[in-house]
This record gives structure tokens, sequence and C-alpha cells, in this order.
């Protein structure tokens, strides 16, 4: 028999608990209140603000703890607790049933929506192979101006946009920002000089900023932490895919060069990017206001006129409580997250890790076209890159959860960079044929891609929905800020060779295999420390915490940091 979801003290998405911290721990403190609150008891409901039924509530309020500091009552407002049953067992039947109905309805939605933002963000790259920067009359300096204020406004508007959507929910938000920034990518269309370029690059990354850990938090509503760490595999193996269409579709777009007196990068962004007097350019505003009917509150929120009167899950498929997922954030638990030191080496390996990688990248096409291939030629040969690379970060992704070993697996990436970084150091592309040159790049962009496990890695060491939400956050704005790094490393004047930039990327892997060594050392350090802690503890001493400790996440002594 098999558990869906952990009890109330085990948080969705933590890392690990001791062997006595399980699904049988003896009723305490909080489960027995639990246990008060469903056998009727209606002054417990009455005197701590609710009258509504566990069948009919979609949210509870229940009693916590004793004592919250102030000698006071702690009263805090749980999603899902009428549903949660804490004796409950599942069949694996039950739960493989359940996982798959959870990534049809919910998974699914996610990568498209995922494909619709990396469509109109990512699709720059096909832009300036039809001659974008000289008929705006840019310069690759401006084009990394361009890059870099886009990832800084992306990265600011990170903490507000998770701020927002814990008030509103990710079920209300997300769907207003693919509605708001389809609007501003039209407008792309009708581009005519720097400033124009420089204005849509930022307001698309303030629009766009805080989706990503909008959508890994909401996800962590419906999958434990494994299996989010898979899911979060495939949701970047979307983004590749985008990037796949993207390509092919601005072979045909660009082909349009002339048409109606247009070159081929505006209808690129007109077709792409909704163009309201186009068919297909409907799809990412189609898919805002369709996110709001497919996208439920919660596992029990899912009855409703678009998705159904019965919702998608039975009572029986009961979920854990924990933060109200329309409970806002205040700024004493936003400082308490920030201040979560445990998380502080994800949020460096964050701005470190994909530097190497994102450089070459965003000069992909611009290199090809420097080699000589044409516009048409550079925009396939993109392709066979991303179908490894996606291949690649889906083995990575199983690997680590194979051998749970996150960190001595996210450096792979680091280590398969080396020789080919060597080689574009050293070797003089001007003598050799342009396909080798092809070669070496396409192979060392297939690479495995780190970033899903790390996206899990800090779900799952925040250990509560406060520190996921703003941890979330934070990691994605270190990410961005590594992306202005990125966009800054190949110069007009190291142009086209880059030999400087390599070099200041080799430099980069050296300092990033030294920081995920570090991060193991740090965690496993960390580990043996509470294990020296509890393991002096007495099974009464134990129960005894449990019962009555004001620890919280990742803060508790039967926590363990996944390494």
């Amino acid at each position: 028999m098999a558990r869906r979801f952990p009890s109330l003290y085990q948080t969705f998405g933590s890392g690990s608990t001791t062997p006595s911290h399980r699904a049988d721990v003896q009723l305490t403190g909080a489960d027995a209140r639990l246990e008060e609150w469903k056998d009727g008891d209606d002054d417990l409901k009455s005197e701590y603000g609710s009258d509504i039924s566990k069948e009919d509530a979609d949210v509870t309020t229940y009693l916590i703890g004793t004592d919250n500091g102030l000698g006071e009552p702690e009263v805090r407002r749980r999603e899902n607790l009428h549903r949660f049953d804490p004796k409950a067992r599942w069949t694996w039947r039950e739960e493989r049933a359940l996982v798959r109905k959870i990534d049809f309805k919910i998974m699914l939605w996610t990568c498209l929506m995922f494909c619709a933002l990396e469509m109109d963000r990512a699709n720059i790259r096909q832009a300036v192979t039809d001659n974008l920067l000289p008929e705006l009359g840019l310069d690759n300096n401006d084009y990394n101006l361009g890059n870099s204020l886009f990832s800084l406004s992306f990265l600011l508007a990170e903490v507000p946009s998770q701020l927002v959507s814990k008030r509103l929910g990710p079920d209300r938000w997300i769907p207003i920002q693919m509605v708001l920034w389809s609007a501003v990518a039209s407008s792309q269309f009708t581009l005519t000089g720097r400033a124009g370029f420089l204005v849509s690059r930022v307001l698309l990354g303030v629009l766009q900023g805080g989706f990503i850990p909008t959508v890994v938090l909401y996800l962590s509503y419906f999958y434990k932490s494994h299996e989010l760490s898979i899911r979060l595999g495939f949701f970047w193996t979307a983004m590749v895919f985008a990037d796949i269409f993207a390509a092919l579709s601005a072979f045909a777009l660009l082909h349009l060069r002339g048409f109606m007196g247009y070159s081929g990068w505006r209808w690129l962004f007109g077709v792409e990017v909704k163009q309201t007097d186009t068919a297909q350019g409907l799809i990412t505003l189609g898919f805002g206001l369709l996110a709001f009917g497919l996208m439920p509150a919660g596992p029990t929120q899912t009855a409703s006129w678009f998705r159904g009167e019965k919702g998608w899950f039975t009572p029986r498929r009961s979920v854990k409580g924990g933060m109200h997922n329309r409970e806002p954030l205040t700024l004493r638990l936003l400082w308490k997250s920030l201040c979560d030191f445990d998380l502080w080496p994800l949020y460096l390996l964050g701005v470190m890790s994909n530097i190497p990688f994102s450089t070459p990248n965003i000069y992909l096409t611009l290199s090809l076209k420097d080699l000589g291939f044409t516009t048409f030629q550079t925009n396939l040969l993109v392709i066979p890159s991303q179908l490894l690379h996606v291949l690649n970060m889906i083995i990575l992704t199983y690997l680590s959860e194979a051998i749970s070993q996150l960190s001595l697996v996210a450096v792979i990436p680091q280590i398969w960079s080396i020789p080919f970084l060597l080689w574009l150091r050293f070797a003089d592309t001007s003598e050799v044929s342009k396909w080798t040159t092809w070669l070496v790049m396409s192979i060392f962009l297939g690479n495995p891609y780190a970033h899903p496990i790390q996206v899990g890695w800090v779900s799952r060491n925040a250990n509560t929905v406060r520190s996921r939400s703003v941890g979330s956050a934070m990691y994605n704005m270190c990410v961005q800020g590594g992306g202005i790094i990125a966009a800054n490393i190949y110069r007009q004047d190291d142009a086209p060779a880059y030999h400087r930039g390599n070099s200041v990327l080799l430099t980069v892997v050296g300092l990033n295999i030294t920081v995920y060594l570090s991060t193991k050392v740090y965690y496993t350090m960390r580990n043996r420390q509470r294990d020296r802690i509890w393991d002096r503890m007495s099974e009464s001493e134990r129960f005894e915490y449990l019962a009555t400790t004001h620890d919280s996440g990742n803060k508790r002594l039967d926590f363990r940091f996944a390494s």
C-alpha cells in the first residue's frame, strides 16, 4: 500500500525526513486537532473562525499550535485541509492512475504555456539572421544591450510577480501575464529603430518575469518532490521543442521578405507573435484566455463550468495542508525566506552554471551567418543541437533521481563543455571547414541541461510553500543575472572568433566545478550535524519535538537536505 500525500508534518517538496518521521507517527499536536475537526467539533470550528462543513469547504482554517510566541493561539489558513486524512493509504495502481491524470490535465497544459513564452522571448535569435540589426541601425553591442535589458527586467520582475501570484493565485496570475505579454510581443512587427527595440525587450522581460517560478510553485501543488524533478525535465523539454518549432517556422516565414513591402523578420514577429490580422497570430493570446478556464486553483478546486461540475479528482484523492495558495506573502515572511542561507549555494549555481552555454547559444545564429551559411540554412542548422539537448537533458534528469546525487550529476554539463571550449579558444575557425565548426558547436550546445534538476533542488530544499515560492523566484532571478553576464562576454571587438570570450568561459567552468563540489560538501555537513542531534534524542523527545516545535521548513531537525 502506498500513500499519495505525506502527513502535515512533511511538506510537499521536501528533501527527506528521518526514518521515524513517516506515515505512521502517532497523532499529536496538529494532527490531533485535525481529528477533532473531522469528528465534527462545532465549538472548535466556530472558535477559530469557520462555520463551513468539511464536505463543502475548499479552504479551511485550523489550529496548528497552542502558542504563537505572544501567549495567543496561532491560526493559519491551510489549503485542502478538509480532504486530508492522516490514516489514508493508496494502492500503487491508484497512485499511477492519479499521476497519469495529473500529467494529462496539469503538466501537458503548463508545457504548452511554456512553449508560448519561449516562442515570444526567443525568436529574436531567428530575426537577427534576416538582417534585423542593420535594418534597425544596430550592431552586436546593441544586441547585447537588448538581451541584457530583457534579462534585467525579467530578474527585477521575479519577486513582485511572485507576490502578485500569492495574492491572486497562480491560476489567475499566469493567464493575465500571457494576455499582457502577447500584446507587447505583437508590437515588435512595427519596430523602427534602437529605442523601440530596447523598450520592447524591457516590457517583455517585465511581463514574462515570474512566469517560470509561478508555474513551478503551481506544479508543486500537485506533485511530490521526486515526481516534480522528472516533470521539470519535461517542462524544459517543452522549451526546446518551442525553439525547434521557432526555427522551422522561421525557415518558412523569413521567405516572406518583400511580401507587402516588409522584411522577413517582421513577418516572423507578426505571425508568431500574434499580429491580429493573421490566423496564427492568436496563438499565445488564445492560450492565455484558455488558461483562465483550464487552470484550477488547487487539487480540490477543479470543478467549474469549464472543467466540469464534478471536477477532476474524487474526495478520496486527498492532499496535504500548507500555505493557502491565495495567502499573500508579508514583508516579514519575504525577508525570512530571503535570509534562508541554506539555499544560497543553489542561488550561486543559478548565477554561474549556465553561463558557459548561454553565451555561445545567444550568438549561435549570428556565428553561423558569419561562417557563410545562408539565412535559411542557419535556421535549420540549429535544430540538431536542440534535439541532442533534449535527449541529454532527460537522461541527466533521470540519472539524478536514480542515484540521488544531485551535485555530482549536475556538474556533468560543466565537464562536457571543457573540450569544446578549448577547441573554440585555440582553433583557427577561418582555416577549418565551416561544417566542422558547425559540428563542434552542435555537439557542444547539445549539452545535458542541469537547470530542471536545480529548480527541483531549490523546491526540495526549501520545504515550505512560502520558502518554495520565494526560493524559486530568487533562483530564477539569479539565472537571469547569469544571463546578463553571459550576454556581455562576446563583444564586437572580439568577433568573429571570440577567443577572449572563450577564455572567460573556460574560467567560469573551472569556478562552476568548484561551486558544485562545495555545495555537495556543505549539504552533507549540514545533514551530519542534524543526524548527531537527532540521534541523541530519545523516542519520546522526538515525538515531543514533532508535536511542539516552532521550527519550520528546512530548519526542522528531522529534515535532510538533498545533495
